[in-house]
């Protein structure tokens, strides 16, 4: 199927292309999101009388998104949620998550905006991807943590497997002290 794109797709082409894409791609997504139309003589000429006024359009909107990036770009969000003492997360943090992070911390972000490399299923820092415009992204850190103590922890630069090391490694201090002390007891009985 040929359609004329009304604005940028990623790996795909600029507004105004005319490319070849599969049936379902063009039927499911493209031509209901409003991102392109039929490749005919009636659509061609359709988009080259709307065409200055839909880079015009494009041109605003890109602006309004380079402000926001300008604010968004290199921000560190907290997720809260629960996970065993290794760090594995129950479950995973979805750009859902990620999405309602940014709002509640007074940004505007759609969770269809929001992409994800890969899942997320550990605590730690996590870089994400946040489209704001087809022509503008930004990067992003979601701090994914069990409390909030633990999230300042990890944003100082300490990961919970590191506390969860030191933790055990204090604990088997403790315990070495406790057997020494009790040795030394017991030697002092035997005199």
């Amino acid at each position: 199927m040929q359609v004329i794109l009304l604005q940028r797709v990623a790996r795909l082409g600029q507004m105004g292309e005319v490319v070849n894409v599969k049936d379902g791609y063009g039927r499911n997504y493209l031509l209901p999101q409003g991102k392109a139309l039929r490749a005919n003589a009636a659509n061609i000429a359709t988009f080259e009388t709307r065409k200055v006024h839909l880079e015009a359009e494009n041109l605003e909107s890109r602006k309004e998104a380079e402000t926001v990036a300008a604010r968004l770009d290199g921000q560190v969000f907290v997720a809260i949620r629960s996970a065993s003492d290794s760090g594995a997360l129950y479950g995973s943090v979805t750009t859902r998550d990620a999405a309602q992070a940014a709002t509640e911390a007074g940004f505007k972000v759609n969770r269809n905006q929001v992409v994800l490399d890969r899942p997320i299923k550990e605590l730690g820092l996590h870089t994400v991807s946040v489209v704001l415009h087809p022509e503008v992204s930004v990067k992003i850190t979601l701090n994914v943590a069990r409390s909030a103590e633990e999230a300042e922890l990890q944003a100082s630069g300490k990961s919970v497997k590191e506390l969860a090391a030191e933790a055990e490694a204090a604990a088997d201090f403790e315990i070495a002290e406790l057997f020494d002390e009790m040795g030394a007891a017991q030697e002092g009985e035997d005199l």
